[in-house]
């Protein structure tokens, strides 16, 4: 039997099939430029064998069509799928864990697509296909924003008029739950102790980024805010800037909101500021000739410096910072220039340990700091997917416990 972990975005679709019993990814791919001619799907097996299959997919339906057909390709009975987890970037504070679908959540998914416009549509869309294509499977959601729902009221709440929150749901969210509870979990295991009694700050940095301050092993405080676009500089999202910004450049230049969204998800950040690179590896390569290169390297180091700092007043004390995602698990570099100047407060990298500390070369988890570091550091390579797959087959066989302290997470033992 078999679990399926689907990840809808705009354009594309991520698949994971994993083993029900043991947990292990059988076959997984992705669908990129769906709805354009050039669309294509990429599967890949645990050998690291890749299959790549051009077809026109014009919606998330025949792209998934193309998913099954593979799979098939792949010997892989749709029957014997008996739960799909669909990762559900936001959900409110409606949703405080994973929850199996019903019509009833997914009005309230569609209902919260205000609070995340570019990617609750893609999701239920991906959940209203699934649903058509594998009937007899259940269908679970895992929200981005559950993780964070531990959050103490003066953390998440905004200091904007009162109506507001009331009336329309502004406050912090936070995202990349699935991530900071995972690596969480695993830095609390590293330091042999139960999550409860672990204060750790995790750093999530990919082409989107976000920290998370983790009191006893839940979120007391994230970067991220009522969307994904506060905190750290990202890829093409600006992270924090003063709100007063956006009302003087759309007065001065006569943008929309839906060009200033775009500006300032798409063309912010990283890429704003180099004009050319947004790809974190290029930026380093090119930061001696280039000083918007080294600004770029500068300005995200500083934020990510400025949280840390922060969260460490909050918390009192830190036993563990982890790095993880797809630059903070392979970029020695910014990792070292990260944690820079941080020896004071008790952090110091082990610079032999940090450089051998890469992912995409095979390493797993490892401890990066300096031994006479008083607070560890971790490099953890994220698993999203497992996450998903552990709270669907649980929510699938009636044992899934909503508080993930309690949790049988295998990943934790």
């Amino acid at each position: 039997m078999y679990i399926m972990a689907l990840n809808c975005g705009s354009s594309s679709l991520k698949y994971q099939i994993f083993d029900a019993d043991t947990r292990k990814p059988v076959v997984g791919g992705n669908v990129e430029k769906i709805g354009l001619p050039d669309s294509f799907a990429t599967q890949k097996y645990p050998d690291g064998t890749k299959v790549r299959k051009e077809a026109s997919m014009q919606n998330h339906n025949e792209a998934l069509n193309v998913v099954m057909f593979l799979l098939r390709e792949a010997s892989i009975d749709m029957n014997d799928i008996i739960a799909v987890g669909h990762r559900v970037v936001h959900g409110g504070d409606k949703f405080k864990s994973s929850v199996l679908i019903t019509d009833e959540v997914i009005r309230t998914i569609e209902e919260l697509s205000a609070l995340a416009p570019l990617h609750n549509p893609a999701n239920l869309v991906g959940i209203v296909v699934a649903k058509q294509l594998l009937p007899n499977a259940k269908q679970v959601a895992v929200f981005d924003t559950a993780f964070h729902q531990t959050m103490p009221d003066y953390a998440y709440r905004y200091a904007v008029p009162a109506a507001w929150y009331r009336e329309l749901g502004v406050r912090r969210y936070g995202f990349h739950g699935t991530s900071h509870l995972y690596v969480s979990k695993r830095a609390a295991a590293l330091l042999g102790r139960p999550a409860s009694q672990c204060n750790i700050i995790t750093l999530h940095i990919g082409s989107g980024a976000s920290a998370a301050a983790i009191r006893a092993g839940v979120s007391v405080d994230t970067s991220m805010g009522m969307t994904p676009l506060a905190g750290l500089t990202m890829g093409t999202r600006s992270g924090d800037v003063d709100p007063g910004i956006i009302f003087y450049v759309m007065e001065q230049l006569g943008i929309s909101p839906e060009l200033m969204q775009k500006r300032l998800n798409k063309e912010s950040g990283i890429i704003g500021i180099t004009e050319c690179y947004e790809d974190r590896r290029d930026v380093v390569e090119h930061k001696d000739e280039n000083d918007a290169c080294r600004l770029a390297v500068d300005v995200e180091t500083n934020n990510v410096k400025k949280y840390i700092g922060s969260f460490m007043a909050q918390l009192g004390h830190v036993d563990a910072i982890v790095f993880t995602a797809g630059v903070a698990e392979n970029d020695d570099y910014l990792r070292a220039k990260m944690c820079e100047g941080l020896e004071p407060l008790g952090i110091k990298l082990d610079p032999g340990k940090n450089a051998a500390a890469l992912s995409r070369k095979g390493a797993g988890e490892t401890e990066i700091s300096a031994d006479d570091s008083k607070i560890k550091v971790f490099m953890i390579p994220t698993n999203e997917e497992l996450v998903i797959v552990e709270d669907t087959i649980a929510i699938a066989n009636g044992t899934y416990n909503p508080d993930h302290l309690k949790m049988d997470y295998s990943f934790v033992k």
